[in-house]
């Protein structure tokens, strides 16, 4: 069984378009933790939500996630960052 990890129906948010910000938000130096919402990049569907709670890890780069009204998913960390609210939390926090 071969996951496609990226649809050519899914919906792509341009940085531009989410309503926060997006500065110190490098990729390569997010942790990702079960259990904890996180912001969509890429839709899979032009009608579900732009939030998911991962679930658990699936690989290095992929986490199995679940999107209200769509279901599960595995996502690539490419797919989706933390939301700027969680974000700034963990800066007040360190």
């Amino acid at each position: 069984m071969k996951l496609e990890l990226h649809r050519p129906d899914a919906v792509c948010l341009s940085l531009d378009t989410l309503s926060w910000s997006t500065e110190h938000l490098e990729q390569s130096h997010q942790e990702f933790h079960a259990f904890t919402w996180v912001q969509l990049l890429e839709l899979p569907s032009p009608f579900s939500f732009d939030e998911a709670l991962l679930l658990c890890q699936h690989s290095d780069e992929q986490w199995l996630a679940w999107i209200p009204d769509y279901g599960e998913i595995v996502l690539h960390t490419s797919q989706f960052c933390q939301i700027r609210s969680e974000l700034l939390a963990r800066q007040a926090d360190a």
